[in-house]
């Protein structure tokens, strides 16, 4: 059998498409069950956009709502 013919797991995980690390975490959420992570980093997101929008013109706005 020729060498090109013939490739081992690696060789074949190698050139699959790369996913997202969007991808990545999600496929890591339903596999491994740790739905309690979700709620996590929603709450980290939003405080993030928070500090963002904060910096820009939004930031009036934003302090009204508290």
């Amino acid at each position: 059998m020729p060498q090109d013919e013939k490739k081992t797991e690696f060789e074949e995980a190698g050139q699959e498409e790369q996913m997202s690390l969007v991808q990545e975490f999600l496929l890591f959420v339903v596999e491994n069950k740790k739905w309690w992570l979700a709620p996590i980093l929603l709450v980290l997101g939003l405080v993030g956009l928070l500090v963002m929008l904060s910096s820009t013109g939004a930031a009036p706005f934003i302090y009204t709502l508290f």
